[in-house]
C-alpha cells in the first residue's frame, strides 16, 4: 500500500488541471468533431478491475448501529484502496476511463499493430495489481479481493448530452468483452476475453483455457530475464505518446542519491529492485498549457455542483462529505438488433429527458454508463448544494415521470426499470491525486443496484424512501421480499404506481395531540387572539379567521391541538385537518374532506357512506340535488332530471350554494370551528370557497401557515379579509424551553451542561427541543436520580459526586403532581460528550437543507467554523480557510450576518485587545507540524504584538447548523481540520496580558517537561519567558508602610491610582481570562480529544479547571474535571493495581487532586476534600499525618525548620520552576486543609488545621514568594482568632502587612493584597471599628433578600458545611419570626440553630451566631407563649445561664460582641427573680453605626456561581427591623 493516502490536489494546480484530474485522457486530449454525437472508434486494450467483497462489507456496516462511523470507515477503506490500483495503472501509461461503484476501467488506446504489446504490458500491470492488492485484510473481517477482466479490439466511444451537460460512453463488443471476461473471474484471478486473446503474443503466457465461455484464464508471464520486460516497457513508451515519462523512470537507489519526489512504487524482478519515481501529477494532461477553449469544453463534463466548488478554489480534500441522499437508478434494456448508432441517439434522447426532469426536482444525473444489456442512468437528489426538503416525494414522481416517457418514446427499449433508495452515504473524491472522480458510496448504493435486478420493469423504492417521501399510501404497492446478493436485510420495498387519478377524500386528524399532563407554554397571547376571535363571531353574527404563521416546530400543531380542546369543552363542533403538499394539486381536495368530516363519512365504511349521507342531506338539500355530491363523496345517487340538465360550471356552484345552506343551518344550532393545520398547501378552490364563506357565515377558521411558501391569489386576498387575524408565533422563552425539557425528560431538574446543549440546539424551538430529548434518552447517556430518595451528606467517591453535589446549579421546575409522585433529577453519564451526540436525522436533514441555501463560498465557511466551535475567533477562521484573504472573508461574513445564520458578539464576549505576552504552548503531534515552525504566514506565533480586535468574535445564530455543518466533514478531514485549530489556539492558552500570561496552574508545563529529554522529543514547546511573575524580584522596593492600618489602606488606595508603564503594572486592567477560558482553553480541550491526543486534551482540562475555579465558577471546574476522570478511566480498588488510560506525570495526578479537593470544598463535600487534598500533598512528596501522635511530630518538625536555612535553589533554570510548581500546589493544598479542619470544633480538627497553617508558612517561605507569604500569614492570622488566640492573630496580621509591601507588582501581589484587606475587615469588625470595615469593603443587605438566599438554597451540602455562618442564619431567622408571633417557624430555626452552637469556633460568624441564638434565648424566656413548641422542650433560664458562660469562655476574640452579651446575661439573671427587662429597648452592637449605611446595588445577581453569591452573602450584615415605622431593615448572616 501506498505511504501518502488520500486525495490532496496542491493548492496551486490551475483550473484546467483540476478538471483534467477529474476526466480520462479520452476527453482531455479528444479532437473537436463536426458533431459532438459522431460515433468514434479506436483501437485500445480494456482492463476492468472488480472489488469483490466491497458489498458484503457494505451490508456488515448497514447492519451495525454506528452508520456514521462505519460510513466514515467504509469510505476510507474503499478510497484508499482504489488508490493504490488507480496510481498503478497510471504508472503503466493506463487512461483511467470511470470508477463506478466498486469497477474500475481502464484504457490503452494505440494503434491495432501495436495490440499485442500492450497486451502484455497491461497484463503485466494485471499481474502486479493482483500480486500487491489483490487481498486486502479489514478490521471488520471481511477481505476485499480483485478480479480482473481484460480485453483488446476496437472500442467505440460518443459523447451524449445537451450544451449545458455531457457525458462520455465507451462502447462496442469489447467493451462487453472485458464486462463478461470480469465477470467469468474468480477473486484473485484474470481472465482475457477470447479476443484479446487472439491477438496478445500466447507463448508469453501461462494460462488456462475456459473453452465453454469462450474466455482464456491467465496464470503468469514466461519472462526468463528480468530485463526482458524492462526492455519491452521502454519499447511500449513509445506508443503511449501522453505517457510522462519521467513518472516510470527506473533507479537504483544504492547508485544514484535520491531525487525530491512524492512517493515510490517498488518492483521486484528476479533479484533486481527497481524503483518508480512518481511525479506530483503522474499525467501530461494536467500541464496543459491554459487553454479556454478547452476549459469550456471539460467543464461540461462535470457536475454543477461541483464546478461552483472548484471555481471558488475548495481544496479537494474540502469537498468531500457524509450526508443523506436520494437516489434514482434507470435501467434501460433494448433489443439486441438494433443498432448501434441508432442506440446511441436513444441514449442521447434517454439522457436529455431525463437530466431535464431530474433538475426540475431538485437532483441532478451524475453518470450515464452501458452494462452488458443496455444502458444505466444515476441520479442522486440531495448532493451539496442541491439539498430539498421533499426530494424523497421529488424523486418518486420524476421516476414515475421518467419511466412513462422510456415506455412510450424509447422504441427499441426492451424493458425499463427504476430503482429508488434513500440513506447516509460519502459524496466525494476517490481515486489518486492525478486521477480521481466524485462519487457516492454507501450501503444504499449497493442496495439501488441489487433492486433493478430483483424488480425488474418497476418503479421500486425502499421503505425508508416511501416514509420519507409523505405521499398518500395508495400511490404505493408493497412488494414481495426477494433475496439480494451480499444484502442480507434489504428492508420492505414498495412499488409507486404514481399519483392515483380516483382518490378519496381525506380523513379528520391533526398533527399533534394535546398532552393532558402539561399545559402549553408560552402561548397566552396566541390563545388570547382566538378568544376575541370567538367573541367577534358571537357578537356581531360574522365569520372569524386566526391564522398562526411561524416556522417549522414553533407549534403550531400543538396550538390547534390545545384550541380544538377548549373548543369542544366550550361546546363547539370542530372540523379538524391536517393537509400535506400533494394536496395542493388537487382541486377543491380541502372543502372535500372538511365536508366529509362534517357529514361523518370519512370515517363510516364506503358501503354505509350513501347511506349516512342520505341522512344527512335530507331537510337541508332537495332530494333530487343528491346527485351533485356522487362524484365528490364517491357515492351513486340517482342522476336526477334537473341535475342532468346543468353544464359543469353551474353544478359546481350549485354544489358550493348546497354547502352555504347546510353550513348556516348547522351554526344556527351549534357555533362551528374549522381547524386547518399547514394551510400554506390548500388549493386555490377552497381558498375561494372559504373567503366566501367567511364573508356570509358567522363561522370561525383556525389555520396555521409556514412563512417560507408563497400563496397563491385567492389565499392572499382571503388574508386580506378584515375578518382575518394574523398571528406571528415566536420562539419560546430559555425558562419555558427548560421547562418543557423537563417535562420531556420527566424530571424536575436538569444540569448547566444540558441547558447549554439544549439551548444552543434549539433556539426556543419547541420541535427540536422534543426531539433532541427523545434523541438522548434512546442513546442512553442521561443518568437519573431519585430526588426524595435520602441520599448521604457527603459522597466517599469522586466517581459518585454527582446528582446532590450538583442540585444548586441545575435549573428545577416545581413537581406539578402529587406530593406521593417520585420526583427525578437528571445527570449527564462522565463519558459522554454532548459536544460530539450526533443530531438526530430529522433534525439533520432540517439543518442541511438551510445549509444548501448558501452560496458555495459560504457554505466552506460555515463548515470551517462548525470545526472551531459555536463562538469563534475570525483569524481562526482565515487560518482554516486556504487561500482566503482577509477581505473575501470579511465580505462573506458580512453576506452571512446578514441573514442572520451568524452574529457578533458582544465586546464582552471577545477575546482581549491586550497582547499575550506568555504564552504556554504545547506540542500536539511532533512529526506532522515539526515543518511548520519554519512557516512565517501563520498569524500567531509567539510575538509581543500580537493582537486580537474586540469585534472579530462570531457566533451561530441558526439553531443546529454548526452541529449539521461539523457531521458533514470525514473524519480524516475532521480530524486534520482539529489539528489545525489545536496548533492555532496552543500559543493563546494561558492567562490574559492584565494577568502577566503564564499557566494557570502554576509552572503546568515546567512541572511535567523532563529536563533530561531532548526538544525533540519534549511533548511540549520551548518556552519565551519574559520572567516568571511568582519569582521576580522587585528591584526598585516600595517603602514600607506604617503599622497603622488607616495608612495600609491610603497606601493602597494611591498604589491603585498609580500608573507605571515603566515597571509594567497592570493593576488598572481588566481581566480577560475569562474570555480566554471560553475562547481558547475550552475549545483546546475538544480539539484534543476529537483527534485523539488525550494526554494534551488532560493537560488542558486541568489547565480550564484551574482557570473555572479562578473566575469562581465552580460548576464548570466540577465538569472540566468530570470529562478528566472519564480520559483516566475508573479507579482500581487496589493501589497496585492502578493504571490509568492516559499517560500523566505524578505532579498532574496530584494537581487533580488538588483541584478536585477545591471544588469538593466548594461544593460542602468535606470528607472527600480532605481525601483528595492528602492524596495530592502524597504525591507532591508532603505527607500529611492522620493521627495524633503524627501531628504532634510533625508540628515539632515545622517549627524546627524555621531555624534551619532555607536551601539554594538549584542552578537549572527549568528545574527551578519545576520545584516551584510543586511548592505552590503544596500550598494551595495545605490552604485547603487547615480551612477544612477549620469547619470542626473538635480539639483534634484544631491541631490538624494549626499544623497545616504552619505547613503552609513554611512551604511559602521555600518557594521565595512574598505573595504566598503573605497568604500564609494570613491564613495562619485567621486560625489564631478563630482558636482565640488574640495576640498571635494581631501579631500575624502585623507580619502580612510588612511582607505585603514587596509583593506589588504582579497578580498574585493583587490577590494578596486584596485577602489581606479582607481579614482586616474581619478583624475591624470584629473589634468593633464597623467604618473601617465598611470601607476595607464589608457590605449590608436587607433582611428580605437574605431570607430569600435561604429559602433557595436552604438543602445546599455547601451552606449546610459552614456551620458558623448557618448558626447565625437560623437564629437571625428565628428572631424574625418571633417578632411576627410565628412560633412554629421559630421553633423550626431555633432548633437547627441549637444543633450547630456545639460545631461553631471562636470566628466573627461563630461569635455573631452564638449571639442571635442567645438572644433567641433571652426572646423565649420573656415573651414567648407557654405550650408553643411541640417538638422542642423549654429552657429555664439556669440552662441559658450555661450557654453564656460557655460564650465568654470560647469567643474571647471578638470584644465587639461583650457587653451586648453581658447585658443580655443581666437580663436573664433579672428575669430569673422575675424582674422583667424589655429586650426591644437595648441596643445591640453595630445599631448607631448600620443605620447610617444605605448599600445600593443587587445582591443575587445572573451568576452561575454559587460560590460568589454564597462569598457575598456570609459578608451581610443584619439590623433590626420596626415593621411600623417601615424603617430599613438588614440582617447579619
Amino acid at each position: 500500500m501506498a505511504t501518502d493516502k488520500g486525495v490532496a490536489v496542491p493548492p496551486l494546480w490551475p483550473v484546467e488541471a483540476r478538471l483534467a484530474a477529474l476526466l480520462p485522457d479520452l476527453l482531455v486530449f479528444r479532437k473537436p468533431r463536426g458533431s459532438e454525437h459522431e460515433l468514434a472508434t479506436a483501437q485500445g486494450v480494456l482492463l476492468g478491475v472488480h472489488v469483490t467483497g466491497f458489498t458484503a462489507l457494505m451490508d456488515r456496516f448497514s447492519l451495525s448501529c454506528k452508520s456514521e462511523h462505519d460510513m466514515d470507515t467504509l469510505a476510507h477503506i474503499f478510497s484508499y484502496y482504489i488508490s493504490d490500483i488507480v496510481e498503478h495503472v497510471l504508472c503503466f501509461g493506463g487512461d483511467i476511463l470511470n470508477i463506478t461503484g466498486n469497477v474500475l476501467l481502464a484504457l490503452w488506446t494505440v494503434e491495432q499493430n501495436q495490440l499485442s504489446d500492450i497486451i502484455t504490458l497491461v497484463a503485466k500491470c494485471s499481474l502486479e495489481i493482483q500480486e500487491k492488492f489483490g487481498i486486502y485484510h479489514t478490521r471488520e473481517g471481511q477481505d476485499l479481493q480483485l478480479k480482473i477482466g481484460l480485453s483488446a479490439g476496437r472500442i467505440s466511444q460518443v459523447i451524449v448530452g445537451d450544451e449545458q451537460r455531457q457525458y462520455l460512453l465507451v462502447t462496442g463488443r469489447d467493451v462487453d468483452g472485458v464486462q463478461l471476461a470480469q465477470r467469468l473471474a474468480q477473486a484473485n484471478e484474470i481472465v482475457l476475453s477470447w479476443n484479446c486473446w487472439k491477438l496478445c503474443e500466447q507463448y508469453m503466457f501461462e494460462v488456462e483455457i475456459m473453452r465453454e465461455d469462450e474466455a482464456v484464464k491467465l496464470r503468469d508471464m514466461r519472462i526468463i530475464d528480468p530485463f526482458d520486460f524492462d526492455e519491452h516497457f521502454y519499447k511500449c513508451l513509445d506508443n503511449l505518446p501522453r505517457y510522462r515519462t519521467s513518472a516510470g523512470k527506473l533507479f537504483c537507489p544504492l547508485l544514484y542519491p535520491c531525487p525530491k519526489f512524492q512517493r515510490l512504487i517498488f518492483h521486484m524482478a528476479g533479484d533486481i529492485l527497481f524503483v518508480f519515481l512518481l511525479s506530483d501529477t503522474l499525467r501530461t494532461a494536467l500541464e496543459l498549457d491554459p487553454d479556454s477553449a478547452l476549459e469550456q469544453t471539460l467543464r461540461k463534463h462535470i457536475m454543477k455542483n461541483l464546478l461552483k466548488k472548484i471555481d471558488e478554489g475548495q481544496p479537494v480534500e474540502y469537498i468531500s462529505e457524509f450526508r443523506t441522499v436520494t437516489m434514482v437508478l434507470v435501467s434501460l434494456e433494448f433489443h439486441k438488433t438494433a443498432w448501434m448508432l441508432h442506440l446511441c441517439h436513444l441514449i442521447q434522447e434517454a439522457a436529455l429527458y431525463i437530466s431535464t426532469v431530474i433538475e426540475k426536482g431538485g437532483g441532478q444525473l451524475s453518470r450515464i454508463f452501458m452494462s452488458e444489456t443496455g444502458c444505466m442512468f444515476l441520479c442522486v437528489f440531495g448532493l451539496p448544494g442541491d439539498k430539498k426538503p421533499d426530494e424523497c416525494a421529488h424523486a418518486l414522481e420524476s421516476s414515475f415521470s421518467i419511466f412513462s416517457f422510456c415506455w412510450e418514446n424509447l422504441t427499441e427499449t426492451k424493458l425499463v426499470s427504476i430503482s429508488i433508495t434513500s440513506g447516509p452515504v460519502f459524496c466525494g473524491m476517490v481515486g489518486a491525486v492525478a486521477r480521481h472522480e466524485y462519487t457516492v458510496i454507501g450501503p444504499k448504493v449497493s442496495l439501488v443496484a441489487r433492486m433493478i435486478t430483483a424488480y425488474p420493469g418497476l418503479v421500486s423504492c425502499d421503505e425508508v424512501t416511501y416514509l420519507r417521501s409523505m405521499l398518500p399510501a395508495y400511490d404505493f404497492k408493497k412488494l414481495p421480499e426477494k433475496m439480494m446478493k451480499n444484502i442480507s436485510n434489504p428492508g420492505k420495498m414498495y412499488e409507486y404506481l404514481g399519483h392515483r387519478r380516483c382518490i378519496m377524500f381525506g380523513k379528520r386528524h391533526l398533527a399533534r395531540v394535546r398532552n393532558k399532563n402539561h399545559s402549553l407554554l408560552d402561548r397566552e397571547k396566541e390563545l388570547e387572539a382566538f378568544r376575541m376571535a370567538q367573541q367577534g363571531s358571537l357578537h356581531q353574527k360574522k365569520g372569524q379567521a386566526v391564522l398562526y404563521e411561524g416556522e417549522k416546530g414553533y407549534g403550531k400543531s400543538q396550538l390547534l391541538a390545545e384550541i380544538n380542546f377548549l373548543a369542544q369543552k366550550e361546546g363547539h363542533r370542530v372540523l379538524p385537518l391536517k393537509l400535506k403538499e400533494a394536496d395542493s394539486k388537487q382541486c377543491f381536495y380541502a372543502i372535500q374532506t372538511l365536508m366529509a368530516i362534517f357529514f361523518e363519512i370519512d370515517m363510516c365504511p364506503a358501503y354505509y357512506r350513501q347511506e349516512r349521507l342520505h341522512k344527512q342531506l335530507h331537510g337541508m338539500v332537495e332530494e333530487p340535488l343528491h346527485c351533485l355530491f356522487n362524484d365528490l363523496f364517491f357515492v351513486k345517487f340517482p342522476l336526477s332530471f334537473k341535475v342532468s340538465h346543468m353544464d359543469d360550471l353551474t353544478r359546481q356552484k350549485k354544489v358550493k350554494a348546497c354547502f352555504f345552506q347546510v353550513l348556516q343551518k348547522a351554526m344556527r344550532e351549534t357555533p362551528l370551528i374549522f381547524l386547518i393545520d399547514e394551510a400554506q398547501y390548500m388549493d386555490a378552490a377552497s381558498w375561494e370557497f372559504l373567503g366566501t364563506l367567511l364573508s356570509s357565515v358567522p363561522i370561525i377558521m383556525v389555520m396555521t401557515l409556514t412563512p417560507t411558501f408563497t400563496l397563491c391569489g385567492w389565499a392572499q386576498h382571503f388574508l386580506q379579509s378584515p375578518q382575518a387575524i394574523f398571528v406571528p408565533i415566536s420562539k419560546l422563552a430559555t425558562t419555558s424551553l427548560l421547562r418543557m425539557a423537563c417535562w420531556e425528560l420527566g424530571v424536575v431538574s436538569i444540569p448547566q451542561e444540558l441547558q447549554i446543549y439544549l439551548l444552543r440546539r434549539c433556539f426556543g424551538n419547541p420541535l427540536y427541543c422534543e426531539v433532541l430529548c427523545q434523541d438522548l434518552l434512546s442513546k442512553n447517556i442521561l443518568l437519573f436520580h431519585d430526588l426524595q430518595k435520602e441520599e448521604d451528606e457527603e459522597n466517599s467517591k469522586w466517581e459518585t459526586l454527582s446528582a446532590n453535589a450538583m442540585k444548586s446549579t441545575m435549573y428545577s421546575i416545581s413537581p406539578a403532581s402529587s406530593e406521593d409522585q417520585e420526583l427525578y433529577v437528571c445527570t449527564v453519564k462522565d463519558d459522554v460528550n454532548l459536544d460530539t451526540v450526533l443530531l438526530p436525522p430529522l433534525l439533520k436533514e432540517i439543518a442541511v437543507n438551510q445549509l444548501d441555501q448558501l452560496s458555495p463560498g459560504e457554505q466552506l465557511l460555515v463548515k470551517c467554523a462548525a470545526v472551531i466551535g459555536h463562538s469563534f475567533h475570525i483569524d481562526l477562521l482565515q487560518h482554516l480557510l486556504p487561500g482566503w484573504g482577509k477581505n473575501k472573508l470579511l465580505q462573506v461574513l458580512r453576506a452571512l450576518v446578514d441573514i442572520n445564520v451568524l452574529r457578533w458578539c458582544s465586546k464582552s464576549q471577545d477575546l482581549p485587545a491586550e497582547p499575550i505576552l506568555m504564552p504556554s504552548s504545547i506540542e500536539i503531534i511532533e512529526q506532522t507540524k515539526e515543518e511548520r515552525k519554519s512557516d512565517a504566514g501563520c498569524p500567531l506565533r509567539l510575538q509581543e504584538e500580537l493582537s486580537l480586535p474586540q469585534t472579530e468574535v462570531l457566533e451561530f445564530g441558526v439553531p443546529l447548523l454548526q452541529e449539521a455543518a461539523w457531521e458533514l466533514w470525514p473524519k480524516a478531514q475532521q480530524t486534520a481540520l482539529h489539528l489545525e485549530c489545536a496548533w492555532f489556539l496552543r500559543d493563546l492558552a494561558c492567562r490574559c496580558g492584565s494577568c502577566h500570561g503564564g499557566d494557570f496552574v502554576p509552572f503546568h508545563r515546567f512541572a511535567i517537561c523532563s529536563t533530561k529529554s531532548s526538544s525533540g522529543t519534549s511533548r511540549f514547546c520551548s518556552y519565551k519567558d519574559t520572567g516568571s511573575i511568582l519569582t521576580q524580584v522587585i528591584t526598585d522596593k516600595l517603602q514600607l508602610p506604617s503599622p497603622q492600618e488607616e495608612e495600609f489602606l491610603d497606601q493602597v488606595n494611591r498604589k491603585l491610582a498609580q500608573t507605571s508603564p515603566e515597571k509594567d503594572m497592570l493593576t488598572t486592567k481588566p481581566c480577560h481570562c475569562k474570555e480566554v477560558l471560553k475562547l481558547v482553553l475550552s475549545p483546546l480541550t475538544q480539539h484534543c480529544l476529537v483527534i485523539g491526543e488525550n494526554t494534551c486534551a488532560f493537560y488542558y482540562l486541568l489547565e480550564a479547571a484551574a482557570a473555572s475555579l479562578d473566575l469562581s465558577d465552580n460548576y464548570m471546574a466540577f465538569l472540566y474535571l468530570r470529562k478528566a476522570s472519564s480520559l483516566l478511566g475508573q479507579p482500581s480498588a487496589f493501589s497496585f493495581f492502578k493504571k490509568h488510560k492516559v499517560k500523566i506525570s505524578q505532579f498532574e495526578e496530584a494537581t487533580f487532586c488538588c483541584l478536585r479537593s477545591e471544588v469538593c470544598f466548594n461544593m460542602g463535600q468535606i470528607t472527600l476534600a480532605k481525601k483528595l487534598a492528602r492524596q495530592a500533598l502524597r504525591l507532591l512528596k508532603r505527607n500529611f499525618p492522620w493521627t495524633w501522635f503524627g501531628v504532634i511530630f510533625q508540628t515539632f518538625l515545622e517549627k524546627c525548620w524555621r531555624s534551619c536555612s532555607l536551601s539554594q535553589p538549584p542552578d537549572n533554570r527549568s528545574e527551578n520552576k519545576k520545584k516551584l510548581a510543586i511548592l505552590q500546589q503544596q500550598v494551595q493544598c495545605l490552604s485547603l486543609l487547615w480551612q477544612l479542619y477549620n469547619l470542626e470544633a473538635t480539639a483534634s480538627s484544631r491541631r490538624f488545621a494549626y499544623l497545616a497553617t504552619l505547613m503552609q508558612e513554611n512551604s511559602a517561605k521555600e518557594s521565595a514568594s512574598e505573595a504566598q507569604v503573605v497568604s500564609a500569614y494570613v491564613a495562619l492570622s485567621q486560625f489564631s482568632q478563630n482558636m482565640g488566640d488574640k495576640e498571635k492573630w494581631l501579631h500575624c496580621e502585623q507580619m502580612a502587612i510588612q511582607k505585603n509591601s514587596l509583593c506589588w507588582f504582579s497578580r498574585e501581589g493583587l490577590l494578596a493584597t486584596a485577602q489581606l484587606m479582607q481579614a482586616l475587615a474581619y478583624t475591624k469588625l470584629c473589634l468593633g471599628h464597623l467604618d473601617f470595615s465598611i470601607r476595607l469593603g464589608w457590605l449590608c443587605r436587607p433582611f428580605g433578600e437574605c431570607l430569600h438566599f435561604i429559602q433557595h438554597y436552604e438543602h445546599s451540602c455547601i451552606l449546610n458545611s459552614q456551620s458558623n455562618v448557618m448558626l447565625g442564619v437560623h437564629s437571625s431567622l428565628a428572631m424574625w419570626f418571633a417578632q411576627d408571633s410565628q412560633w412554629k417557624l421559630f421553633e423550626h430555626h431555633f432548633s437547627k440553630a441549637r444543633q450547630l452552637v456545639k460545631r461553631t469556633n471562636a470566628s466573627l460568624f461563630g461569635s455573631h451566631g452564638f449571639v442571635r441564638f442567645l438572644e433567641c434565648h433571652v426572646l423565649m424566656l420573656q415573651k414567648m407563649p407557654e405550650g408553643v413548641f411541640a417538638h422542642t422542650p423549654s429552657e429555664t433560664s439556669h440552662q441559658t445561664l450555661k450557654y453564656f458562660k460557655e460564650f465568654f469562655s470560647r469567643c474571647v476574640t471578638c470584644p465587639v460582641y461583650h457587653q451586648w452579651v453581658s447585658e443580655l446575661q443581666a437580663s436573664v439573671m433579672r428575669y430569673g427573680k422575675r424582674e422583667s427587662m424589655s429586650l426591644t429597648n437595648i441596643i445591640r452592637p453595630f445599631d448607631t453605626c448600620l443605620t447610617r449605611i444605605w448599600i445600593e446595588g443587587e445582591f443575587l445577581e445572573e451568576n452561575n456561581s454559587f460560590e460568589g453569591n454564597l462569598q457575598r452573602f456570609v459578608r451581610v450584615a443584619d439590623v433590626k427591623e420596626n415593621k411600623d415605622e417601615e424603617e430599613i431593615q438588614e440582617c447579619i448572616c
